[in-house]
C-alpha cells in the first residue's frame, strides 16, 4: 500500500515539514518577545510583519528541502546523514531569508535573535519529526509491512557480507529473494536464482525493487553486461565495490565535479589530527624525559666515565619531506668509529662498541635522547625512524641503475642494501597511542600492514623491548 502511494506520501511529508517550519517561525517570535528575550529596547513589535514573512519562508524552505533531496527513500541511509542534510537545507534557507529581508522588506526591522531562534528550532523540530517518522517505519517493517524485494548479484565473501548485513537489519524492510551469480556455494540461507546470464529472466519473473551488485574484483568485467541486462527496468541499483582489502580506517567517498572519488587511504596529518599528534608527541616525550631523568643521568655518568668522548652522539638523519637534522643518542662507540670503514650499518657484534655501549644497545637505552628530538619537532613518537642521508642515496642508486628490481627489493625487505652485514633495525618510536597499549601480536599485525618498525622501550613500558624488522626500509619510506 505504501509502495503504491509513495509519491503521495512524499508530498504529505513535504507539507508536514513546511507546516512545522511555519510553526517554528511563529514560536521563535513568541520565545524572543514573550518568553526568553533578551529584552527589546523598542518594545514588542507587532506580529503582522512576521506573518508576512511566512510565504517567503515556505517557498525558500520547500525549495531547499527538495534541493537536498530530503524526500528520497532512505532505507539504507543513516540517521546522522539525514540530520546533516536537514541542517544544511535550513542553513541555506536562513541565509536566503536574510537576503530576502534585506532587499525586499527594508521597511521592516526584523529581529536577528528571532532568526537565530528560528534556525535552531527548524533544524531540531524537523530532525525530531523525521526521527519519529523513521522509527514508525522501522517498527512497521520489522512486522512485515512496507517491504521491498531485492536480489544480490555476485559471489564470494563480498556477496555473503551483503546478505549477512541485510538479514541483520529487518528494520530497513528489504527482503532478499535470492542470489544471482556463478558461485556454486550458497550465501547463507539465500537461494540461488541462477547465473549471471539469468539476471534478465529473474527480473522478468519476480517483483524486484532493488538490484545489489556485489561483484568480486575479478568479476568487474561483467558489470557492463549486467547493467545492459537490467536495462530500463524500474529498479534501484546499488553497487558495492570490492575494495575492502585495499581500504583503511582513513578512507572515504566524496564528490568532485560530479564524479565520485573513493579514497582508499588519506593522510592523517592534516588539520586537527596534526595538532593532536603534536600535542601527544610533546606530552608523551616530556613525561618520559621527566620520569626517567634519574636513569638518564646515571647513563650519562656511565658513558662519560667508561670512555673518552662526549656523552651524546649526534648523527645526521633525514626526516619529514627530506629535512635534515641531528638525531641524538647516547654514545655507544669509540670516537671516530667510521674513520676507517666509512658509513656502514653496525653489525650485531660490532667491535667498535664500548663496554657500556654494548649494554645500552642490547636494551635500546641509547635511543632515549631521541625524545629530545621529538620535543624539538624533528621526530615523532608516531611513524618510522628517519634514516641517514647516505643510506637514502645509496638505496636510490641501487634501485635505479639497472639492477634487478626483485633482487633489490629482496635485499631491502631483509634490511640489507649493497651487501651490508647489519640487518636494518628500523626502529620507530611507537606507532601511536593505541600501539602503546596493544598486545604484542596486535602490534606485529600492524607492523606487517603498515610496513613500519615499532620500538617499545622497556623502561617506558616495564616490559621486554619489542623490536621487529620493517618490511619496507626507512630509506624508502623517508625518501
Amino acid at each position: 500500500m505504501l509502495k503504491a502511494h509513495s509519491r503521495v506520501l512524499e508530498q504529505l511529508m513535504l507539507v508536514g515539514d513546511l507546516l512545522l517550519v511555519a510553526a517554528c517561525w511563529l514560536a521563535a517570535y513568541v520565545i524572543r518577545f514573550h518568553v526568553a528575550g533578551p529584552p527589546s529596547r523598542h518594545g514588542i513589535p507587532p506580529i503582522e510583519p512576521y506573518l508576512l514573512m511566512l510565504l517567503p519562508i515556505l517557498i525558500v524552505w520547500g525549495i531547499a528541502f527538495r534541493a537536498f533531496d530530503l524526500y528520497r527513500p532512505r532505507r539504507i541511509g543513516s540517521r546522522l546523514s539525514e540530520v546533516t542534510d536537514i541542517a544544511k537545507a535550513s542553513s541555506l534557507g536562513a541565509l536566503v531569508l536574510v537576503s530576502v529581508m534585506t532587499f525586499f522588506f527594508r521597511e521592516y526591522d526584523y529581529s536577528r535573535v528571532v532568526i537565530v531562534y528560528f534556525w535552531v528550532l527548524s533544524i531540531a523540530s524537523v530532525s525530531f519529526a523525521r526521527y519519529v517518522f523513521r522509527e514508525v517505519l522501522r517498527f512497521a517493517r520489522r512486522h512485515g509491512y512496507n517491504q521491498r524485494y531485492a536480489v544480490v548479484v555476485g559471489g564470494g565473501e563480498l556477496a555473503a557480507g551483503v546478505v549477512q548485513r541485510l538479514h541483520a537489519r529487518p528494520d530497513i524492510g528489504i527482503r532478499l529473494l535470492g542470489l544471482v551469480g556463478d558461485a556454486k556455494e550458497p550465501a547463507g540461507s539465500v537461494p540461488s536464482l541462477g547465473g549471471f546470464a539469468d539476471l534478465r529472466a529473474v527480473l522478468d519473473a519476480r517483483p524486484v525493487d532493488h538490484v545489489i551488485l556485489a561483484l568480486a574484483h575479478e568479476d568487474y568485467g561483467r558489470l557492463g553486461g549486467l547493467l545492459e541486462a537490467i536495462g530500463d527496468e524500474p529498479v534501484t541499483i546499488h553497487v558495492v565495490p570490492d575494495l575492502g582489502r585495499f581500504t583503511s580506517l582513513r578512507g572515504g567517498v566524496e564528490e568532485f565535479e560530479g564524479l565520485p572519488f573513493v579514497h582508499l587511504r588519506e593522510s592523517p596529518l592534516h588539520g586537527w589530527n596534526q595538532v593532536a599528534k603534536r600535542v601527544f608527541d610533546v606530552a608523551f616525550s616530556a613525561s618520559i624525559l621527566i620520569a626517567l631523568s634519574p636513569l638518564l643521568l646515571l647513563i650519562a655518568v656511565a658513558v662519560k666515565s667508561s670512555s673518552r668522548g662526549p656523552v651524546l652522539f649526534g648523527q645526521e638523519r633525514m626526516g619529514l619531506d627530506g629535512q635534515r637534522f641531528r638525531m641524538l643518542k647516547f654514545r655507544t662507540m669509540r670516537l671516530d668509529a667510521e674513520a676507517e670503514t666509512g658509513p656502514v650499518w653496525a653489525p650485531r657484534d660490532d667491535p667498535r662498541r664500548t663496554p657500556i655501549g654494548t649494554f645500552l644497545r642490547r636494551f635500546s637505552l641509547d635511543e632515549m635522547p631521541q625524545f629530545i628530538n621529538v620535543l624539538r619537532g624533528e621526530m615523532s613518537v608516531v611513524g618510522p625512524r628517519p634514516e641517514r642521508p647516505v643510506f637514502v642515496e645509496r638505496f636510490r642508486q641501487s634501485a635505479g641503475i639497472g639492477t634487478d628490481a626483485e633482487a633489490t627489493r629482496s635485499r631491502a625487505e631483509h634490511g640489507r642494501v649493497d651487501g651490508d652485514d647489519r640487518p636494518q633495525a628500523n626502529v620507530a618510536v611507537l606507532d601511536d597511542l593505541d600501539a602503546l597499549v596493544a598486545p604484542g601480536e596486535r602490534l606485529r599485525e600492524r607492523i606487517d600492514h603498515d610496513g613500519f618498525t615499532c620500538w617499545l622501550l622497556s623502561c617506558a613500558s616495564s616490559s621486554v623491548p619489542l623490536v621487529w624488522k620493517a618490511s619496507t626500509p626507512a630509506s624508502l619510506i623517508c625518501s
